[in-house]
């Protein structure tokens, strides 16, 4: 890996860590005065899903850029100049290895085994992509997934502040949610591993070596089958939502979002 993609890793952790810890609340405490009043694991659940909101709009607008703009990529999926996707993924591991760090740190309330293996297998891939500049156009199409992370995002806030299901904005959010996560995780499943086979027993699928092919196909595997996981769960809340037959009876308590804020 080179010097300058460990140096983006490093300062996306860093950055990531400075905006939970300290921009974070500023900002929250002026937009809201519902955010003073939440209990201190909900304050930190609050902070990790605005820097997760924040991470996904920098990646997944790079990401589209990429896709638009970066023609060698474009030409060559396996072995094209990797060079501003490694800078997209730098940021993206340097995110992935601060929320496990934030995850560890705060297990009995925020801790997912879902989330750490996702992570995990994220972090493999990329490891590839880091330090062989290989897969640069599947490596950066991953990314685009993020930007449906807001939508998630946003609910758990309308959730925590006490916003009724069947207030217009949750269920906006809702309908958007659903929309966005099928459209950048599901509904892309096929032309991307439509690419993926293409590749297989040319030359540059060759070159690769049996290691990047497993950490790629294994990795990716992973991670549709959490994406359809999560697609079931956010389709079933947003019927609930939309048909009202989802709404809290007074004084129940909210059940746990399982469908949480993390990246590809």
């Amino acid at each position: 890996m080179d010097t300058r993609e460990l140096s983006v890793v490093a300062g996306s952790f860093i950055g990531f860590q400075l905006f939970f810890s300290g921009v974070s609340p500023l900002v929250s405490s002026a937009l809201t005065e519902g955010y003073g009043k939440l209990p201190p694991h909900k304050l930190n659940e609050w902070n990790s899903r605005l820097v997760s909101t924040v991470h996904a709009l920098i990646v997944g607008l790079f990401c589209l850029y990429i896709l638009w703009f970066d023609d060698a990529v474009n030409a060559d999926p396996v072995w094209g100049d990797p060079n501003l996707v490694k800078l997209n993924v730098a940021i993206t591991c340097g995110y992935l290895l601060y929320d496990l760090l934030l995850l560890a740190c705060n297990w009995s309330t925020m801790g997912d085994s879902f989330f750490v293996c996702h992570h995990l297998a994220a972090l493999y891939a990329y490891g590839y992509v880091l330090t062989r500049g290989v897969l640069p156009y599947f490596a950066n199409f991953r990314l685009i997934s993020e930007l449906s992370t807001p939508f998630v995002n946003q609910r758990w806030f309308f959730d925590v502040l006490a916003y009724p299901r069947s207030h217009r904005l949750v269920v906006a959010n809702g309908v958007a949610m659903a929309v966005a996560f099928f459209l950048v995780r599901i509904a892309v499943m096929p032309p991307y591993w439509a690419k993926v086979f293409g590749t297989f027993g040319t030359p540059a699928f060759e070159r690769l070596g049996l290691g990047a092919q497993v950490a790629w196909i294994v990795s990716c595997v992973c991670l549709d089958i959490l994406n359809v996981v999560w697609m079931y769960k956010i389709a079933r809340g947003c019927y609930k939502v939309i048909t009202g037959s989802g709404s809290k009876k007074k004084g129940s308590k909210a059940q746990p979002n399982h469908v949480n804020n993390h990246t590809d």
